[in-house]
This record gives structure tokens, C-alpha cells and sequence, in this order.
């Protein structure tokens, strides 16, 4: 009987877990509709504290955060949020999406392309 009264405590537990995170996201999106990123960016962190054994919503997470700095017009850390998204999930539908955002970006003259960045010695 204990056996039992265990695993179904465990199991609501991770029940719950999972319930905290959509209900943060959740709360995230509704926050992000009303233009309010401060609010989106703390239901994030906590989306990110009970993800931590779901890897599968990072990407999600982080581009939202990046559609919110661009929201902000802080164009340099979007588009280096996108990049993280390419290079760490690169098959999933975000890389996608961060692709197009960073091209949007570019297109807008908010981000230079990696050849317009050319580093210069100075001279004493």
C-alpha cells in the first residue's frame, strides 16, 4: 500500500511540474499580447526553472525572449538570441523562425551581416 501512496505522490508531482511551466508560458504569451516584456521575461525564468528536465521547450522559450528584446529594440541581443537558437537546435522549427527574424533584422538595417564587420588595427 505505502508502494503505491508513493508512486502516485511522484507521479502528481510531475503532474504538477508540468502544469507550473504551461502555466507560465502561458502566462508569457498573454504578457507578451499585451506588450508588457518585463512580466514576459519573469514568466520565462520561471518556465526555465521547471523545465529543467524538459529540453524540449528551450527553444520556444528563448524565442520569445528574443521577440521581446527585439520589442525593446535591443536588435543586437535578438538577433545574438536567434543565433544561439541556430546553432543549439538547429532541426527545430524555431531555427527556422530565428532564420527569418535575424534576415528580418538584417533587411531593417538593425543587424549587420557578419562580412559588413570588419575589425581595423588601430595605429599609435
Amino acid at each position: 500500500m505505502r508502494f503505491v501512496l508513493i508512486a502516485v505522490l511522484a507521479l502528481s508531482v510531475v503532474g504538477c511540474t508540468r502544469w507550473s511551466m504551461n502555466h507560465h508560458l502561458n502566462n508569457a504569451y498573454s504578457a507578451y499580447d499585451r506588450g508588457n516584456c518585463e512580466q514576459v521575461m519573469l514568466e520565462l525564468s520561471k518556465v526555465e526553472r521547471d523545465s529543467r528536465a524538459r529540453p524540449y521547450v528551450w527553444p520556444e522559450v528563448s524565442m520569445m525572449r528574443g521577440q521581446c528584446l527585439e520589442r525593446q529594440k535591443l536588435f543586437i541581443d535578438a538577433a545574438q538570441t536567434y543565433e544561439f537558437i541556430i546553432a543549439s537546435y538547429p532541426q527545430s522549427e524555431y531555427a527556422y523562425r530565428a532564420r527569418a527574424r535575424l534576415e528580418t533584422l538584417q533587411s531593417l538595417g538593425h543587424y549587420p551581416t557578419r562580412s559588413a564587420a570588419v575589425v581595423r588595427p588601430t595605429r599609435f
